[in-house]
């Protein structure tokens, strides 16, 4: 594959790019999915393909092909070239490139166990166990659990001599009660909802997250809020657990972050941002608490990597720092354009076919001082404990936002009591962080994974990760959803 990707970049610069590169792609994946005592997915693969990307006249160019032969790939080469000719004839400026350096390395992504030696038995077994304990439970209607693994090796090369061989290994699983009656149906998840947790990681994060010994409490937890009383209308203290944080911070620190989006190169379809250069190292985007950080080599991150597709070495960098706005998620392009010496390493594309975006990495709040989440809830006299994300809504320009999560605790004197149902929150970005007065420490931290955020035209799903430990937001309005 390597070879090939060279001789897309010697067809390309031939043909007139003072710049060129190219991502040779092999991916194996399976996606099973059951429901009670049924597989109702069963998806099994493989792809492959190049892309090639070209500078000509300082304009874009791109193309690819899933036919590896070397009649297709100069072929697709040379249309990429005429396609960054064409660009260039509409540009006001040429696009200028922050400067990197070339790169000879290999990199693969930590495991123990590679999923796709486990036999589908095995998995399949695993996922109808769990639905049998959830459906054991009286009250619950339907039972669902998935997994999905991905194994993917990218070779990546460029005309200024880059060369980069990276293999990944993505896993993720998940499972969901649900109860209803005449009035009301209900939904509980675990380890997370839309997909459940997704991790770089091997068949051993199925057995870490251990869906059995959880089935029976979600199920007892689905049926239990058909009967909960609704989250009140209130303004109080709202302490959000890890997995809801990690949505929280994907959409409101994470999109904002995006350069593309902050300098409105993304207008036309994924809105653009509060969060305009003129606010860098100006705006206090949070308490002082308060340090979210862009991290693409947090190991088993679902947005960690060697190099992101432009051949940038995975960075860490912060986007806000003791509350302070200080950062942005950049690419080579981007960078120059607000003064940035060098990229961010932030560029990724879906997959072969697709042309490489901003793109989030690991978007993370960093563990505060506040113990375990034990600690932070006997250190509230009041407030509303609320986890896993059912809905969410934000504006285009990440400012105004509603989300509302599957369950909610109500605190009263330092102690959880009722189980509360259709919890929701709303605020105004900045306002909302800067409300943060406690965060839990690293004995609580996980990094959450996101495996289908949707960016670009045509849209693209990337993989992201959220690392979150729970944490503490005053006079926060509740129960929006009511009171609209």
């Amino acid at each position: 594959m390597e070879d090939l990707a060279l001789y897309a970049i010697d067809v390309a610069t031939s043909a007139g790019a003072t710049y060129a590169d190219a991502r040779a792609i092999e991916q194996q994946y399976q996606d099973l999915g059951t429901k009670d005592q049924t597989v109702s997915t069963l998806d099994l693969g493989s792809t492959e393909g190049i892309g090639i990307r070209v500078l000509v006249d300082g304009g874009w160019g791109f193309a690819s092909t899933q036919t590896l032969t070397k009649k297709a790939i100069a072929a697709a080469a040379r249309r990429a070239v005429e396609v960054g000719r064409a660009s260039a004839s509409v540009l006001s400026h040429p696009i200028q490139l922050a400067p990197e350096p070339a790169f000879n390395a290999v990199w693969m992504s930590p495991h123990t166990m590679d999923p796709f030696a486990v036999s589908l038995e095995t998995k399949i077994s695993l996922l109808l166990r769990v639905n049998e304990i959830i459906r054991s439970v009286k009250g619950t209607t339907l039972a669902q659990s998935h997994m999905t693994f991905i194994k993917e090796k990218k070779h990546f090369v460029s005309s200024e001599g880059t060369r980069i061989v990276q293999t990944f290994i993505r896993s993720s699983c998940g499972m969901e009660a649900f109860a209803t009656n005449e009035n009301d149906r209900q939904k509980r998840s675990y380890p997370n909802s839309f997909g459940g947790q997704n991790e770089l990681a091997g068949w051993e994060m199925v057995l870490k997250w251990n869906l059995p010994a959880h089935a029976q409490r979600i199920g007892e937890e689905a049926v239990a809020l058909l009967t909960a009383p609704a989250c009140p209308v209130d303004i109080t203290n709202v302490i959000l657990g890890g997995s809801q944080l990690g949505l929280q911070i994907h959409e409101s620190m994470g999109h904002p972050s995006e350069l593309d989006r902050a300098l409105g190169e993304e207008l036309n379809f994924a809105g653009a941002s509060f969060l305009t250069p003129d606010k860098l190292n100006r705006l206090w985007y949070g308490s002082s608490i308060v340090n979210l950080v862009a991290d693409a080599t947090a190991p088993g991150a679902l947005g960690s990597f060697g190099f992101d597709d432009e051949g940038v070495q995975a960075q860490r960098v912060y986007l806000v720092k003791n509350g302070l706005f200080t950062g942005y998620l950049s690419s080579r392009e981007t960078a120059p354009l607000i003064g940035l010496p060098r990229s961010g390493g932030m560029m990724r594309a879906e997959s072969w076919n697709c042309q490489p975006i901003i793109r989030m990495t690991n978007i993370s709040l960093q563990p505060g001082n506040a113990g375990s989440l034990e600690d932070l809830i006997a250190d509230t006299d009041y407030g509303i404990l609320m986890d896993t994300n059912k809905s969410w809504s934000i504006d285009q320009l990440r400012f105004n936002f509603q989300f509302s999560t599957e369950a909610g605790w109500e605190i009263k004197n330092g102690k959880l009591g009722r189980l509360l149902k259709n919890c929701s929150y709303g605020g105004i970005t900045p306002f909302f962080w800067n409300s943060c007065d406690a965060i839990c420490g690293p004995e609580d931290y996980v990094e959450w994974g996101v495996p289908n955020c949707g960016k670009g035209q045509p849209c693209q799903m990337m993989w992201t990760g959220h690392g979150a430990s729970p944490a503490r937001f005053c006079n926060v309005q509740t129960g929006i959803a009511h009171a609209v």
